[in-house]
């Protein structure tokens, strides 16, 4: 189950990471139409309840959702009721936290530097890659952390989506679900609370501890 928990969460925070950078980068330094609908889908997870998000994963991605029906009769991929599909599940409630703390640091990076790079030669791809990336990197860090913490507590989208299968798709939170209806079964629902807290709180104190080191490095380099 452990193993489990760890392998969602992780495939989830590194499949969001490319996606997070670019959509933080699209509303911290661009102007385009439709820019506010596009910031409002973002953060929507953070207010519509868990539930909700399931259930339109799976209209979307289960076997007869309207994306999940073609990539099960192209590819055979099927997401509802599996491990994948709790990777969607977790990606999608902890995605605006990533995208939220790249984007505040991104917006705090100089444009002068940028700017001073182009009119050295410099093309807009490298700019990026060697000055706005490096300089992002205290944002990344919070906010892979941080998306993988709240990954760590998700239930609501996940046992709407993939149900709370043991051993397929049963994560810690859907385990002390389990454990909680169970009669006698309160110090196995306790310990699992514990691991939760401690993971939780191990990941908040590293998130603050290697943005800290990245924003020294950063002034060093400086």
């Amino acid at each position: 189950m452990y193993g489990l928990k760890l392998r969602v969460r992780c495939v989830a925070v590194v499949i969001s990471l490319p996606l997070g950078i670019l959509c933080a980068w699209l509303l911290a330094r661009c102007r385009f139409y439709g820019k506010a609908i596009l910031d409002g889908i973002v953060h929507l997870p953070l207010v519509l309840p868990p539930v909700v998000i399931g259930y339109l994963l799976l209209t979307l991605m289960g076997r007869n959702g309207v994306i999940g029906k073609v990539l099960y009769e192209w590819f055979g991929l099927t997401f509802s009721f599996s491990w994948r599909g709790a990777v969607i599940a977790v990606a999608v409630v902890s995605f605006p936290l990533m995208v939220r703390s790249i984007r505040l640091v991104l917006e705090s990076v100089d444009p002068k530097l940028e700017q001073a790079a182009r009119t050295l030669g410099a093309s807009p791809l490298k700019v990026f890659l060697t000055i706005t990336l490096p300089l992002t990197v205290p944002g990344i860090l919070t906010g892979t952390i941080l998306a993988f913490a709240r990954a760590l507590g998700e239930f609501g989208a996940t046992i709407t989506f993939v149900s709370n299968i043991p051993g397929e798709t049963q994560t810690i939170p859907l385990a002390m679900f389990s454990f909680i209806e169970t009669p006698g079964a309160e110090s196995e629902a306790a310990r699992l609370c514990i691991i939760a807290i401690t993971i939780a709180l191990a990941s908040l104190l590293v998130s603050e501890w290697m943005a800290r080191m990245a924003r020294n490095r950063l002034e060093t380099q400086c």
